[in-house]
């Protein structure tokens, strides 16, 4: 890479609280932002969901205004800055209108005169707007980029979800043998990726990379090919090898098909011994937010040289065993690959490496 980039943690906002230090909390006590709700599924059904029990409405605006305001706390506009927003849906309520409509004036309230980019491309919205952040700096186009992830739970996904038979009736369980389906879950995090060291912790970005299996709108290869090809990819343009990485954040939503199609091809890129999780036992499935919410809690392993257990797995469920981090772990942390997959069949990943 012709230049170092940065990526620093400005804010995160999710059920398991407002910040950073809250995260970090719930992640070593175990604690799930995932209940059941009643009513919130098809025709009254209780589903569980891991939702901010305080918005009553309006979610997806008071999200993004909630992490904004803190991002805005901790960051200069100062240089040649854009936004990217990673969301599958942005604000549903304002179908059938451009959901997108309202979120580029509630940005300016915050940071006037950036120039705003939306990347909607299903669960792995968030690691590509991360790789196009840097791509846009490799560029020269900007000196940073704010990468906003963000999804709000809402009666027209989880109709959707439903009708797939893709959601537990009990929690996220990635990976593990009982596993039944995903849970949705909503949240906004917000990460700066910068030309410049910021002040504060900060991770190198080593490279990253997408691909598309072809497969089926909904369905996953059963191969494992298309992530294959991405995680073969970043790793060519990371320059780092498998031995170098130090633990997966995984994408694990606890479905039947994705977790074994993630497992297969972690198998046949040689990464089925290196300690994996899936944060989705915590946060539940934020859909367009995952990559960034995810990122940001790998991040903070890194800062804090701890793993976090894979909540909810007891029992291997996958043809390819992985090796699953199954309680909190001390552990010097120096390389994190992290992937995604989603419908469509999209499958990004990218590599970040504390800095020496």
């Amino acid at each position: 890479m012709d230049k170092p980039i940065y990526i620093q943690t400005l804010s995160l906002v999710t059920p398991l609280g407002n910040s950073v230090d809250q995260h970090l909390d719930a992640f070593k006590n175990g604690v799930s932002g995932i209940k059941l709700v009643e009513k919130a599924g098809f025709q009254d059904t209780t589903i569980p969901l891991a939702i901010k029990s305080e918005l009553t409405s309006d979610r997806y605006n008071t999200l993004l205004r909630e992490a904004l305001k803190k991002a805005q706390a901790n960051l200069s506009t100062s240089g040649r800055t854009a936004v990217i927003v990673s969301s599958t849906k942005g604000n549903i309520d304002l179908l059938p209108g451009d959901t997108f409509a309202g979120t580029q004036p509630i940005i300016h309230e915050f940071f006037p005169k950036t120039e705003i980019f939306i990347i909607s491309n299903a669960c792995i919205s968030g690691v590509i707007a991360i790789n196009t952040a840097a791509d846009y700096l490799l560029a020269g186009n900007y000196d940073q980029v704010i990468v906003i992830g963000i999804d709000a739970v809402s009666e027209f996904v989880s109709y959707g979800f439903q009708s797939l038979f893709a959601l537990s009736n009990e929690t996220c369980k990635p990976f593990d043998k009982s596993r039944n389906g995903t849970v949705l879950g909503e949240g906004c995090g917000i990460v700066l990726v910068s030309t410049q060291k910021p002040d504060g912790f900060a991770v190198l970005y080593k490279g990253g990379s997408s691909s598309n299996d072809a497969n089926h709108i909904s369905g996953p290869s059963r191969t494992g090919e298309g992530l294959v090809r991405s995680i073969e990819k970043t790793f060519k343009r990371s320059q780092v090898s498998v031995r170098d990485i130090d633990f997966i954040s995984a994408h694990g939503t606890a479905t039947i098909f994705n977790d074994e199609m993630e497992s297969i091809a972690f198998g046949r890129t040689n990464l089925d011994r290196v300690p994996l999780n899936s944060m989705k036992g915590y946060f539940g499935h934020t859909l367009g937010a995952a990559g960034i919410l995810e990122t940001i809690m790998s991040i903070v392993s890194m800062e804090k040289s701890i793993l976090f257990p894979n909540l909810g797995f007891k029992e291997t469920g996958t043809s390819i065993p992985l090796n699953i981090i199954q309680r909190l772990e001390s552990k010097e942390l120096h390389t994190l690959l992290k992937t995604a997959s989603g419908f469509g069949g999209g499958n990004a990943s990218l590599i970040l490496q504390k800095q020496p």
